[in-house]
């Protein structure tokens, strides 16, 4: 696997698609301390096709399916997205602040969008991630360790974590133990 790397808050190698849905952080990048793991589909149990990148750059066309009637208004958005053939997708600079977690608290501090960064796997709770996902996703992470120094494995955790009370993702079909394995093979 190619080494992948960061260049001004941008990872090498990710289309570019930028969302509208990110502000300045309130605290500087280098302060950035929690990896987010997130899981997503639209619509619901779907993949492939532009939708997600719709969803985060407020273009959804809320006709196109019935579920998008209630989303269509929500502004939210991650760094990246990783498709289920591994390509990524980069929305948000990792020094700005996405607004992938929303209400959020992790080891006693809310608003957990301040201090993380928050990437999407295309999937579902019941749905195993592919192995593209979990190489690309294991890549990434360990060019994010080298570019932020305050990110350990120890501090990355699944949306579920930060948010139990409203989310479930990336869902049992993410596999911690085989994604830990990866990052110690990138390491």
């Amino acid at each position: 696997m190619a080494n992948t790397g960061i260049e001004s808050h941008w990872l090498i190698g990710a289309r570019r698609s930028r969302s509208p849905n990110q502000d300045a952080r309130p605290i500087p990048a280098s302060e950035i301390d929690v990896l987010v793991i997130h899981g997503i589909s639209l619509p619901p149990g779907s993949f492939g096709g532009a939708y997600i990148e719709q969803f985060f750059c407020n273009q959804l066309d809320r006709t196109a399916h019935h579920y998008f009637q209630e989303i269509f208004l929500l502004r939210v958005s991650a760094h990246l997205l990783i498709n289920r053939l591994g390509e990524t997708v980069q929305f948000v600079s990792f020094d700005r602040r996405a607004w992938h977690a929303g209400e959020s608290r992790y080891q006693g501090r809310n608003s957990c969008n301040d201090f993380s960064l928050g990437i999407e796997l295309e999937g579902t709770d019941e749905t195993p991630y592919t192995d593209a996902q979990y190489l690309k996703l294991a890549e990434i992470t360990q060019s994010l360790f080298r570019t932020y120094p305050r990110l350990c494995p120890e501090r990355i955790v699944g949306h579920s974590d930060i948010a139990p009370a409203r989310k479930t993702d990336p869902g049992s079909s993410f596999d911690w133990t085989k994604y830990r394995s990866l990052l110690r093979n990138f390491s």
